[in-house]
């Protein structure tokens, strides 16, 4: 099955035991909560990327994996049942909604899925919003980790030499021409830079399989070769995580990314 969705697709879905999460989110500007409350897919429940799909920021990096028991206790909170699907969507690229499709299958959920196009798409297929605010049950979703490949630095250094570990961030940051958000510019020595924007059309769905496989194959992203994502936080790294599937080609995500690369000065950092 495909972990993607199409409206279509979704719409029978509200009406059966399903749990949709809307994960707007943006790094700046308003909050993602204030655009769901302005209006939503029927029956979405908010879940916010900050505060449930990640940890403290710290020596972990801006966004960590969370704990097993912080991250359960809030998909219970939103009414995630590990019986029934769960999907996930966000405003139109699957940024912050693959972020979450991601840490749901680490924690073991079997069966989570991506509003492709997201909420725009959801819109332009003349499907219905609403500001209402569902409240609902308590779920019982357990959280065991484990279920998707994680990367530790010294892993991601290593993969870089001997496989390919994909740098999802845009050209600029990689080549340490600009960084917005972190102290340091620059990449892990031997990444390879796969911008997460080009794993998209330009209304935000995802390109079809085949063209996907083509430009990871291009990258030297190959079947039997290992694989590895990071990006600036762990977030726009899922997303190349779930294009790699779409195309697939298994991969695993560090998830501290470079925020957590650059905690310690002795990694060494490449420009250019």
């Amino acid at each position: 099955m495909s972990p993607l969705i199409t409206p279509d697709e979704l719409r029978p879905l509200l009406d059966g035991p399903s749990t949709v999460l809307d994960v707007r989110w943006r790094l700046a500007g308003p909050t993602g909560i204030e655009s769901y409350r302005e209006g939503h897919i029927p029956g979405a429940v908010f879940c916010d990327l900050d505060r449930d799909l990640a940890g403290e920021p710290g020596s972990g990096g801006r966004h960590p994996l969370p704990a097993a028991e912080h991250f359960q206790a809030a998909m219970r909170r939103l009414g995630v049942r590990g019986d029934r699907p769960v999907i996930v969507y966000d405003e139109a690229d699957s940024t912050a909604a693959a972020r979450a499709w991601w840490v749901l299958r680490y924690f073991g959920h079997p069966d989570v899925r991506v509003l492709d196009g997201g909420l725009r798409a959801w819109t332009q297929a003349g499907l219905p919003v609403t500001e209402d605010i569902p409240e609902p049950a308590e779920g019982d979703f357990a959280a065991v980790p484990g279920g998707m490949p994680v990367l530790t630095a010294a892993e991601a250094a290593d993969l870089a030499r001997n496989g390919v570990l994909l740098d999802a961030r845009a050209l600029e940051r990689y080549l340490g021409k600009t960084e917005p958000i972190d102290p340091v510019a620059g990449h892990i020595p031997s990444a390879v830079n796969a911008p997460t924007a080009q794993n998209v059309e330009p209304g935000g769905r995802f390109h079809n399989p085949e063209f996907l496989r083509e430009r990871f194959i291009a990258l030297g992203a190959v079947a039997g070769v290992p694989i590895g994502a990071y990006c600036g936080s762990g977030v726009t790294a899922a997303h190349e995580i779930l294009a790699l599937e779409l195309a697939g080609l298994p991969a695993a995500l560090y998830v501290g990314s470079w925020s957590h690369w650059i905690t310690d000065p002795d990694r060494p950092v490449a420009t250019g």
